[in-house]
């Protein structure tokens, strides 16, 4: 009887710092943002080239196909391919270069790559490799995507 008589005293207790009282000081007002928020505008479909573009740089493109520096993608031979910089650690099929896919990879339409950015497969019906992912992206944005790796110097 005295452990359940504690017990809900210790309750009542605790229920009553949980409530407000009449002599709490109300809540201080949520400060003021003193600047306001950046947001990264991204490119409309009006410029598919751009939005193409956008998309590269968020999908991780330049990681692969264009040729690193010690201090990240050789931007200036954007997507024209080059060894990876990494390995797996294990035995498995892997393509140790990624290829050119500026200017489009060599032999495809953009209908092609398009499709293939879509979930298709390569005009040649043969697979990709690892570390290559499967990507379904729409179909609008594949297209920017292909407008903008269309727009691109190949390599030479």
């Amino acid at each position: 009887m005295i452990k359940s008589g504690l017990a809900s005293a210790l309750a009542l207790v605790g229920l009553s710092a949980c409530t407000p009282t009449e002599s709490a000081a109300p809540a201080a007002p949520a400060a003021e943002a003193t600047a306001p928020v950046e947001v990264a505008e991204v490119p409309v479909a009006e410029d598919p080239v751009a939005r193409g573009q956008y998309l590269v740089s968020i999908t991780g493109c330049n990681d692969c196909h264009t040729a690193m520096t010690p201090t990240g993608p050789d931007m200036a031979h954007a997507l024209q391919g080059g060894p990876l910089p990494f390995a797996p650690l294990a035995e498995m099929p892997w393509a140790p270069v990624a290829p050119s896919i500026a200017g489009l990879p060599e032999g495809w339409t953009q209908a092609e790559f398009t499709a293939f950015l879509s979930g298709g497969a390569r005009p040649s019906g043969v697979p990709v490799l690892p570390p290559m992912p499967h990507y379904a992206m729409s179909d609008a944005d594949a297209a920017a995507v292909t407008a903008y790796v269309a727009s691109l110097p190949r390599a030479e």
